[in-house]
């Protein structure tokens, strides 16, 4: 009898399905890395807008003066986010000690993220003795349509 070597189409299946179940682990793992650089970058920027904009307007009473076009050239950065939407920044309308940071075109989960983030520095945080995140947003709609807001100052 002759005998044949070779690899049978159950052991190539076995394999294909192997690198199907590491191929799909893979990218979770990637989708995850993907959104937590995206979340890190968001808080990296949202304190570089808080500290440029303490830097510019420090020396006034209040944040009357602010201006998204000349505060996002004075320090140097894009008003756009990672999440394609944008920050922006307002006057508190019942404090003008008080400053507004926006965070727009966020997913739902992505909201929910950031209003539970402690913003250790903002308003909200430090009224609550930390027991509040600071951030405040309706986190209602599916398709990157949320806002969150962060207020800072006096």
């Amino acid at each position: 009898m002759k005998q044949e070597s070779g690899r049978s189409m159950i052991e190539m299946l076995g394999v294909l399905a192997i690198m199907g179940i590491i191929t799909v682990a893979a990218i979770g793992m990637i989708s995850t890395a993907m959104r937590t650089q995206k979340r890190n970058t968001v808080n990296e920027e949202v304190l570089q807008i808080v500290t440029g904009v303490r830097q510019l307007l420090g020396e006034y009473d209040d944040f009357s003066n602010i201006n998204n076009s000349t505060i996002f050239g004075a320090i140097g950065m894009s008003a756009n986010n990672p999440y394609g939407g944008n920050y922006e920044l307002a006057v508190d309308p019942s404090n003008t000690r008080q400053f507004i940071v926006s965070i727009t075109g966020l997913s739902k989960s992505d909201c929910e993220y950031f209003v539970t983030k402690a913003w250790t520095d903002s308003v909200g945080f430090q009224m609550s003795d930390g027991k509040q995140g600071g951030a405040s947003g309706a986190c209602k709609s599916d398709n990157g349509q949320n806002t969150v807001r962060i207020t800072y100052g006096d």
